[in-house]
Parts: structure tokens; sequence; C-alpha cells
């Protein structure tokens, strides 16, 4: 339960960066059946700022969205403008990829930023170390997060907010397990595993997921971040993550390709510029009960914005109607069978295969 209702788990959150998601409005968004989103405190610290944000109410009133909100602490976005950053004992020092303006982030600013902003959960600052790194910078940086950690909870004071730690350590189980335990130590009331997707290879990644699962107190939220695929949310849930959040259905969309239960459809292709059917005749969304692949085709070809925005309200639905089915399933004891018909459907390479079905 959140200070603006309950979010049933395994959950996906849908990517509303600068406080919108992609060509989706907040009520079509609400029709999907999403009941949390994410948004991200680096992009609303440099615009609009969180002092315009708190001054017009919050981020629920400023975006108009009354369901719950999740919000990065920026981190990773940090951790994509290496050449623009520096990293010491105390922050992050960088240069906003907007302006170019100097930018300071240390833990207890970001936690504070978060407050103003007012989202139900909140992420800790962390360092998120790119795939491929050695284990001393590996060794170096997982402390680094797990002090920021401890600074971040002391400097916490909004009660109706929920503060998570972020577990990282990249592919090393040695500190990946030494950072479970000392952000169990500091109590947070739900976990993010952090620091994959980042470019190591998918067996990889799986098997740290497990782990990480494995390591974080089944009684809280595990939150997998920036994860993924449905084949990678599945077995994640199989390994215990209750928590997603990925781009995946709405940049997917905005390239014209539509999400079905065996794969994925490119409206683009010439085979459907006269394919009187919906995407998918058992989907409820907008999209699916009123257009035809044809029509879907035509708005492509043609560069109309209505295109992206009923592509992404079906790939959102399409996401949604996954995560009921994977509660329902797990409900009714036939989670593996779901799993390894999900599994056999889709891919865990970051991409959706192309249906074959015509």
């Amino acid at each position: 339960m959140t200070p603006h209702g309950p979010v049933e788990t395994p959950a996906f959150m849908p990517v509303g960066t600068k406080a919108t998601i992609k060509a989706l409005e907040p009520s079509r968004l609400k029709q999907t059946g999403s009941q949390m989103i994410l948004a991200n405190a680096y992009h609303l610290h440099l615009r609009p700022g969180e002092e315009i944000v708190e001054r017009l109410g919050g981020l629920h009133r400023f975006m108009n969205w009354e369901q719950p909100i999740l919000t990065d602490s920026g981190g990773f976005q940090v951790f994509s403008l290496a050449p623009l950053r520096t990293i010491d004992d105390d922050g992050i020092s960088f240069r906003s990829h907007i302006d170019g303006s100097r930018q300071r982030f240390t833990p207890e600013l970001v936690t504070r930023l978060q407050e103003r902003l007012g989202p139900d959960i909140a992420m800790v600052l962390d360092e998120c170390p790119p795939y491929g790194v050695d284990e001393d910078y590996v060794s170096k940086s997982t402390d680094l997060t797990c002090r920021w950690a401890a600074r971040a909870r002391r400097a916490h004071q909004r009660e109706d907010q929920a503060q998570f730690g972020i577990l990282q350590g990249s592919i090393f189980e040695r500190y990946r397990s030494e950072c479970a335990q000392r952000l169990i130590d500091l109590d947070f009331p739900g976990y993010a595993i952090g620091g994959l997707s980042v470019g190591e290879p998918i067996h990889e990644m799986l098997a740290m997921m497990q782990m990480s699962a494995e390591l974080l107190p089944a009684e809280k939220p595990r939150y997998a971040m920036g994860v993924g695929t449905v084949a990678d949310i599945i077995e994640s849930v199989a390994y215990g993550v209750d928590m997603f959040d990925c781009v995946l259905p709405t940049r997917l969309a905005r390239n014209a390709r539509l999400l079905i239960w065996n794969g994925r459809v490119n409206v683009r292709q010439e085979q459907y510029k006269d394919d009187e059917r919906p995407v998918d005749e058992s989907c409820p969304c907008i999209c699916c009960r009123n257009y035809s692949r044809a029509y879907l085709r035509h708005l492509f070809q043609c560069g109309e914005i209505l295109g992206s925005i009923l592509a992404t309200e079906h790939n959102v639905t399409f996401y949604q109607r996954t995560m009921q089915r994977i509660r329902k399933s797990i409900e009714a004891g036939t989670f593996e069978a779901l799993r390894a018909e999900l599994g056999h459907n889709h891919s865990t390479s970051g991409e959706e295969p192309e249906s074959t079905a015509k």
C-alpha cells in the first residue's frame, strides 16, 4: 500500500522520465491497467526544477496522475554522462546535458530533491559501475554506494514516502553479497537490484538477478531496475522479483512494433497494407477495438503522430495484461506453464522477435 493506493505485484511501471509517458495521456494510461509509473529526479531537477513542481502541488498534481509514482534518483543518468561528470566521496559533479551548466548531486541533496517532488517511492543516489570494469573499481564503487545509502537514509524525513536502497556490485558475487548485507542493516522498506542490463551478456544478467533477489528480504519489495523484455521479466519473477520498469514497450511502439502473445508485429511491413484485422483481437485497448493493421501502417508510413499514440497504448496494455496473467498464474499454481509459454515466444536479448503469424 502506498499513499496513493495499492500496487499488486509483480508489477510493471511504464517509464515517464519527464513526468509524462511518451504519447500517452494519463487518463488513457490508467485504462491500460497501469498501477504505478516511474519518473526521474535528474531530469525533473534540470527541467522544470523541483521548486516549480513543489509549488504546483507535487508531482502527482503536476502531471495529473493520482496513482503511485516512483522516482529514480538519477544515478544511472549521471552514469551515462561519463565524459561530463566526476565522482568523489561526497557526491557527483556533472554538467547538464541540456545547457552544460554545472550541477552537483549528493545523497542528501537527492533525498531532499525527491521529498520536494513528492513521489510515493524514492530511490537513493548510487554509483552504477559500467560493465567490464575490474574488480578493484567494483569494490570501491560498491562501498561508495553503501556509504551513500547510509547518508540518504539518515537524511530522509518524509514519513509518507518510502525510500529504497539500490544493490550494486556488477557481476561480482562477493560485492553484491556484501552490498546486500549493508543495505539490509539500514532497514529500507524496499530494495532495488541495480547495475544490470548495462551491457553484460544475458546469462550473466540473469545469474546476477537470481543471486541478488535471493540475497534480499522476501517480505519487502524487490525491484529490478530497467528490466526489460517479457522473457526477462518472467524469469526475474521466478527468482522472486516484484517490480519492473523499462522503456521497451513505449520505444517499440514509436517504431511501429506492436507486441502480441507470440512476439510482435511490425506494422510498417508490406504484408499489412490491406490487413483489416486489429493487432490483437483479444486486446481491449482503444487501438485494437477501433483500428486495423492497415490503418496503423498508413499512419506510420505518413509519419502521423496518431500511430505512435495508438501503438503506445496497445504496448503498455500488453505489458499490463502480461503482468495480470503472471499474477493470476501464481495464484492458480500455473506459473511454470506460463513461464515456458512466454519464454518461448519472447526474447531475452533486449528485443522482441517478429511474429511469424500472418
